[in-house]
Formats: structure tokens, C-alpha cells, sequence
């Protein structure tokens, strides 16, 4: 059997393992998750390591194989440093009713802070922000006011947003029916028609 450089670093959740076992080929890595023993298989190579500081989450625990090195994942039962890999520390959850001690230390919970950030920022109205939703919003709007409008004022928009090119609606056909529409492009930009 031959030894495998392995290093670690650890969270208060989880340890993570690099086992240096370069151009490691997947179907032949094993890799058996214990509640305080890891054992890591690839052909000749072995590593055991037993006993864990603490308990693992053995369904919770994975692995990815890369070219370099196998990195395991191991998720800790409860959280706080272990300070070490193995050793007979005591474990704090065998043999006890009583939930493991918490530490004072505060630990982030990133997933929620961005849930907040993006609930608080919330979308704003089309009565606070007249450019909200752009077409969307305002297309329901003229569908509202064409719908409701009278014969008279329905061909007015009809006829100035298709001879304009969609830059002007009117809704005044005695205006509109004398001649055609002329193309009126936003402030600082210039009509072009396309082919």
C-alpha cells in the first residue's frame, strides 16, 4: 500500500480534504464516508483516517475527482473547529442527549443575507417609476385605452402608429385623418427605415 499526501482546512461546518492523487481515474476512486472514519481507495493507494476529531454527516459528505487531486467534503455534525484531522478528542455528540455546545462565535448565513438584499429591493410601481418594465408596462396601458375608446379615436391610433413607424400615437382622428402621420424619432435620435 502506498501513502497519498493529503492536506486539509477546515469551517465550523465543514473539513476539506485534498488528497493529492494526480490523473486519478473516477470509476477507480472509492471513497467510504463513517460517522468518525474516512477511507479513500484507488487501486494500490490508500488512506484511512480514523478516529475523525468529530462526527461526520456521511450522507451530507461528497467528493469531486479533478486532475490533480480528490477533494472530499466532509460535513461536521456539529459545528465548531475540530483544530485536527484525527485524534481522540472527545466527540461531542456520542453519547449525549444534550445538544452540543454553541460557540459564541456568530457564522454567516449567505444564502439568507441575499434573500434579504433582494426582497428589500423590491420593484418598484408604475405610479413611482414611470420607465418600470418598459413595454410590458406600458402596453397593457394603450390596450386599456384603445379598448375602451370609440370607433373614431381606435382608427386615430391605428393610423398614426403605422404611418409614424410606432413613434406617435394619436387618439384625435380628426387631426390624424387630413394627412399622414409624420415619423417624429425620440430627442437625439435619428429615423431610419429598414428594408
Amino acid at each position: 500500500m502506498a501513502s497519498i499526501r493529503h492536506e486539509y482546512y477546515e469551517t465550523d461546518e465543514r473539513v476539506t480534504i485534498s488528497v493529492f492523487d494526480r490523473d486519478a481515474d473516477p470509476a477507480q476512486v472509492s471513497i467510504k464516508f463513517e460517522s468518525r472514519k474516512l477511507t479513500y481507495t484507488n487501486g494500490d493507494k490508500v488512506l484511512v483516517l480514523e478516529p475523525l476529531k468529530g462526527q461526520i454527516d456521511p450522507n451530507a459528505s461528497d467528493y469531486t475527482v479533478g486532475k490533480v487531486k480528490v477533494e472530499l467534503r466532509l460535513s461536521k455534525m456539529a459545528q465548531g473547529r475540530w483544530g485536527g484531522l484525527v485524534g481522540d478528542s472527545p466527540d461531542p455528540l456520542a453519547n449525549s442527549a444534550a445538544p452540543p455546545s454553541t460557540t459564541s462565535k456568530k457564522t454567516k448565513n449567505w444564502e439568507g443575507i441575499t434573500s434579504n438584499i433582494l426582497s428589500s429591493e423590491k420593484e418598484k410601481t408604475l405610479e413611482e417609476d414611470p420607465n418600470v418594465g418598459g413595454d410590458s408596462a406600458v402596453n397593457p396601458f394603450f390596450q386599456k385605452i384603445f379598448a375602451d375608446a370609440d370607433e373614431d379615436t381606435k382608427r386615430a391610433m391605428m393610423k398614426s402608429f403605422v404611418e409614424s413607424g410606432g413613434t406617435t400615437l394619436s387618439t384625435n382622428w380628426d387631426e390624424v385623418r387630413k394627412e399622414k402621420v409624420a415619423v417624429r424619432p425620440p430627442e437625439g435620435q435619428e429615423w431610419k427605415k429598414w428594408n
